[in-house]
């Protein structure tokens, strides 16, 4: 009976912690943000938050799969079937028009987890190489050459892009690389003979 209160206590207590997490990771950065913030941010007792995050690397990657999961990446930009894959490659410079411009989470979580072999960096790389397949699969159907090249190319702008944007504060700041991108993207179909 009082394991049953205490599931009915802590019902929404994982959103609630995500939420929490999300904003305070947001504002202070992920290992600049301790448990026991999140906890009181949220509101939990320490308790629930350990229930459901046992450590807080398994915070952190339940934040980034709650980002994916949300539509909230660049990912959802290259897979939407309403717009043509040249568009869809030029949208990963469209940064959003947010305060404080934040740059890509996956890097900023990978830059805070170093450590190769942790779950956070891990599930931070393999975010960006599913960005670098669905990049080299659009240059691919736009009949570029070499498309795990300019894959490569294009991904690097967007990933400095959304760096510069942050560090400067400025989330216009994709313009420039969108400008590059353009460039290669041109060279790349006109030397594919894909026009």
């Amino acid at each position: 009976m009082v394991e049953e209160k205490a599931r009915r206590a802590g019902r929404g207590g994982r959103e609630r912690v995500l939420a929490a997490a999300a904003d305070l990771f947001a504002r202070h950065g992920i290992t600049g943000t301790t448990m026991e913030q999140v906890a009181a941010a949220a509101p939990v007792s320490k308790r629930t938050l350990y229930l459901h995050f046992p450590v807080k690397d398994e915070l952190v990657v339940a934040y980034l799969r709650e980002l994916v999961r949300s539509g909230d990446t660049l990912h959802d930009v290259l897979t939407r079937a309403d717009l043509p894959p040249r568009q869809r490659l030029l949208a990963m410079f469209d940064l959003p028009e947010s305060e404080p411009v934040r740059g890509c989470l996956f890097v900023d979580a990978a830059a805070e987890y170093p450590d190769p072999d942790s779950a956070v960096h891990a599930y931070a790389r393999e975010q960006k190489l599913l960005m670098l397949r669905l990049v080299t699969d659009l240059v691919a159907e736009l009949g570029a050459a070499d498309p795990a090249a300019l894959a490569e190319q294009l991904v690097t702008l967007a990933d400095g892009a959304a760096s510069r944007a942050m560090v400067l504060g400025d989330p216009g700041y994709g313009r420039h690389a969108r400008a590059a991108a353009e460039v290669l993207l041109e060279c790349a179909l006109v030397s594919g003979n894909a026009g």
